[in-house]
């Protein structure tokens, strides 16, 4: 039996969508964020040492990290599902967005939410001007291009196909949704993305999606 460790908003409300596109038997156990610090319960290390989610367990084996769990449940469970066959040119592009999601895509994500955070947090009022000068200086230079860099890389390569790893929808979008709905949350997809738009569109309106949401629960991003 596969058991999702769920940490409400979270990486781990993809692995219950790709679940439910596959059409499998699964378990849920949910985790809260602390209000405060937004980190996941300590509670969650008795499943993997890192204490942190997504982490699923199929019987005896326990696998961490969303791109290793990805590959696993649709290695094992896919029959061929949700990947591009081996010997088509779409496979590449498949692996390629796989790993782009968390090597590439959300790495400024996580720097801006830091970023805006440091921005706000409580200071002795005459460090308050030297942080943020500091906060925008880092944002200006190398977040912000950064970010829109990549976004602008994704708008152009959903120009030329409809999903991720070509004309078919695969595990790549499952991987992809999260970088893309953060950086949605955090007002960086708009109208002058549109092809970005379209693929959220898309893949919020699956009905596999829409499953996903009434197991996880309630998911906002990185506000």
């Amino acid at each position: 039996m596969i058991t999702v460790h769920h940490l409400n908003n979270s990486r781990s409300q993809r692995i219950l969508w790709l679940l439910e596109e596959l059409g499998l038997d699964y378990g849920v156990v949910r985790y809260e964020r602390d209000p405060t610090t937004m980190l996941a319960p300590a509670s969650l290390r008795a499943i993997h040492p890192l204490g942190k989610s997504p982490v699923i367990t199929d019987g005896e084996l326990t696998v961490a990290e969303s791109g290793a769990i990805i590959e696993y449940l649709v290695g094992r469970y896919g029959d061929g599902r949700l990947v591009p066959p081996q010997d088509s040119p779409d496979r590449l592009r498949y692996t390629y967005w796989l790993h782009f999601a968390e090597g590439s895509a959300m790495p400024p994500l996580l720097l801006s939410l830091i970023f805006s955070r440091i921005e706000k947090a409580p200071v002795p009022f005459f460090l308050k001007p030297v942080t943020r000068a500091i906060a925008a200086k880092v944002r200006k230079t190398v977040i912000d291009p950064n970010l829109t860099a990549q976004l602008d890389y994704m708008e152009a390569e959903l120009t030329k196909a409809p999903w991720f790893a070509g004309a078919a929808f695969s595990a790549a979008d499952v991987q992809m949704s999260f970088a893309v709905e953060a950086a949605s949350a955090r007002g960086a997809v708009g109208a002058a993305r549109p092809a970005l738009l379209a693929w959220l569109a898309r893949i919020q309106a699956r009905p596999a999606y829409l499953r996903a949401l009434d197991k996880g629960g309630p998911y906002e991003l990185m506000r």
